[in-house]
C-alpha cells in the first residue's frame, strides 16, 4: 500500500490515505479512527511513523485526539461563525507585490457534486456545481493551478473569458463578498495533469493549498485546491497586533 522507492515521506503517504478517508466519509463526522497499534499492523510501519501522519491531520483541523479515549475525526464543513476574516486572492497577493497576475488558461465545466463536493459546499449530493479551472501567473511565468468548485447558479458565466481577471471581483459583481475562510497547506509531488500544465518535473517542489471559503450569513461556500511551483511562489502570511 506505501511505496518505498520514494523520495515521498512514508508518513506523508499513510497522512494522504487517512485524509482520503475523511474525504470520502469513509470516516464520518465524531468517528473514532484505528488505533496507533493498528495502523502500524495495517501499514507495516513503525509507531513514530504512524503518529507523525497523524499529527499531520490534526494539524489540518482535520482530527482531534481525546485523552484516554482516541483519535477522532472533525467536521469538515466551515462553521459560518468561525474564520472571520478578508480573503486576499491570488490577484490582490500579488498586487501587494507589486505584480499583476494574469490568467493563461481557463475552463469551465457545469457538473454535479459527489459526497465531498457536497460535503464541502453544503448541499445535496448530485446538485448543481460549476468547476473553474485555471493556470496563472505574474506575466513574466506560470506558477499556479487552480481548481474552483461552487454551487451553481444561473448567474454564474459559463464562458471561459469571463473568469481571466480577478476572481472575487467577479463574485463581488454579483453580490457576492467572500469574507470567511479555512485553509490548509501541504507539500505534494506533481501529477500528470500538474506536470502538462505547470511544466514541471516529477521531482520539482509543489505547494497545495486548499481554501474553504464562504460569505458570512448567506448561501454561499468555496472549495479550491491551489497549486504552486515551489521554486517560483511564496506563501505570506499578515498578522494585525
Amino acid at each position: 500500500m506505501l511505496n518505498n522507492d520514494t523520495a515521498y515521506p512514508l508518513y506523508a503517504q499513510i497522512a494522504d490515505q487517512l485524509r482520503l478517508n475523511i474525504q470520502t466519509e469513509k470516516w464520518i463526522e465524531s468517528q473514532r479512527i484505528p488505533t496507533e497499534m493498528e495502523l502500524c499492523e495495517h501499514y507495516h510501519v513503525s509507531r513514530i511513523t504512524v503518529r507523525k501522519a497523524i499529527d499531520e491531520l490534526v494539524r489540518e483541523n482535520l482530527l482531534y485526539r481525546k485523552r484516554a479515549k482516541g483519535t477522532f475525526v472533525k467536521a469538515m464543513t466551515p462553521n459560518k461563525d468561525e474564520y472571520a476574516t478578508i480573503v486576499k486572492g491570488f490577484t490582490q497577493e500579488l498586487q501587494e507585490q507589486g505584480k499583476n497576475a494574469t490568467t493563461v488558461f481557463a475552463e469551465v465545466e457545469h457538473s454535479h457534486a459527489d459526497q465531498k463536493l457536497a460535503k464541502f459546499l453544503n448541499i445535496k449530493v448530485g446538485e448543481e456545481i460549476l468547476i473553474l479551472k485555471r493556470v496563472r501567473g505574474d506575466g513574466n511565468d506560470v506558477f499556479a493551478y487552480f481548481k474552483t468548485y461552487l454551487a451553481y447558479k444561473k448567474e454564474y458565466s459559463l464562458k471561459s473569458r469571463d473568469y481571466y481577471g480577478s476572481f472575487y471581483d467577479y463574485l463581488r459583481s454579483l453580490g457576492i463578498v467572500v469574507n470567511q475562510e479555512r485553509e490548509y497547506i501541504e507539500a505534494v509531488s506533481a501529477t500528470k495533469e500538474l506536470k502538462k500544465l505547470l511544466k514541471v518535473k516529477e521531482t520539482d517542489p509543489i505547494l497545495k493549498r486548499v481554501r474553504f471559503t464562504s460569505q458570512k450569513n448567506e448561501d454561499f461556500y468555496e472549495y479550491t485546491e491551489c497549486f504552486y511551483v515551489g521554486s517560483k511562489y511564496r506563501y505570506y502570511l499578515d498578522f494585525d497586533t
